[in-house]
């Protein structure tokens, strides 16, 4: 029995396309991911899981439940952290975990149990008395998933739980989750940050609606048409400017501090190495390097245009 089974979902809201025709599923011990953009349609297809959306088409299947009729079984079975978790600023962070203890109807002597191995889980014992409204960015995200915790749900489901968090504090939230589906937690999280796909078990990439792939990152990452290759460049944006209308649409893209440029094939790379003797910038000599997952997203929607 999968922990999560969506088929076939549509969302809409008017004439605008939220969710179109999506399906996956998320096994117990696994952690799926949807990576896309503002308005991939991550957002709506996680409050439809939790019963706060109702899809217009599809089915949701929770822990072998049909969750549109049993709406009171999946919210008292599943965690879910928004991307705007409320806690509330003036109480502790103690307060604040058994304020949720309570709103579960977690018995106290089962919230004391839990509030110790959350304190160990998130490293926030040492804060426990320390108001919500003073943690840093990082330990507010962590003190949210504990809340979310307290009733010990098999599913969680995160709502780009690491936005606008530092680097540190987003490796430290990932760890947890590690642990969690080492725990035989089944977890789905949504994200913008490419790079976090890749501590996910399957990515499901999303754009416009819809799923345009769904796997693991490297078997995404495999089905890559070619190879990349990579300039650096003291002003990237200037070369990137430049090549962009002299090589084949949907090839050349900004990346960090440089540009990669896809290759598909022998007369490809002849172009490219051809245009690139002309750049009228200072660029490093290109360099072959493996794909990433913002290229493969990228080459997915020039598929799509195409």
């Amino acid at each position: 029995m999968a922990a999560i089974e969506l088929k076939n979902l549509h969302k809409q809201y008017g004439e605008t396309r939220a969710v179109d025709g999506l399906s996956l599923e998320v096994d117990f011990g696994e952690i799926v991911g949807l990576i896309g953009p503002d308005g991939a349609g991550k957002t709506s297809t996680l409050r439809m899981v939790v019963t706060l959306l109702r899809p217009n088409a599809g089915d949701i299947v929770f822990m072998g439940k049909d969750a549109l009729r049993e709406v009171a079984w999946v919210r008292a079975h599943i965690g879910y952290m928004p991307q705007r978790f409320s806690l509330y600023q003036d109480l502790t962070v103690e307060q604040n975990m058994r304020f949720f203890g309570d709103l579960f109807n977690v018995p106290p002597a089962a919230q004391k149990i839990q509030m110790e191995k959350l304190y160990a889980f998130s490293r926030l014992g040492p804060f426990k008395q320390r108001l919500a409204g003073q943690l840093s960015g990082g330990m507010k995200q962590k003190l949210a998933l504990s809340c979310m915790l307290m009733h010990q749900p098999r599913v969680i489901v995160l709502d780009e739980p690491t936005f606008g968090v530092d680097p540190v504090s987003r490796h430290e939230f990932w760890e947890i989750l590690h642990e969690l589906r080492a725990r035989d937690v089944a977890v789905l999280v949504s994200t913008a940050y490419m790079d976090e796909a890749m501590q996910c078990d399957r990515v499901g990439l999303m754009y416009e609606s819809r799923l345009l792939a769904l796997d693991t990152p490297r078997a995404l990452l495999n089905g890559f048409p070619g190879y990349i290759m990579r300039l650096e460049a003291e002003k990237p944006e200037k070369v990137y400017t430049w090549l962009r209308p002299r090589l084949p649409r949907g090839r050349v893209q900004l990346f960090g501090d440089g540009i990669h440029i896809a290759i598909r094939n022998g007369e490809e790379r002849k172009k490219a190495e051809d245009v690139i003797k002309e750049i009228p910038h200072k660029t490093s000599p290109a360099q072959k390097t493996e794909p990433q997952l913002e290229d493969l997203f990228l080459h997915l929607l020039e598929e799509q245009h195409d």
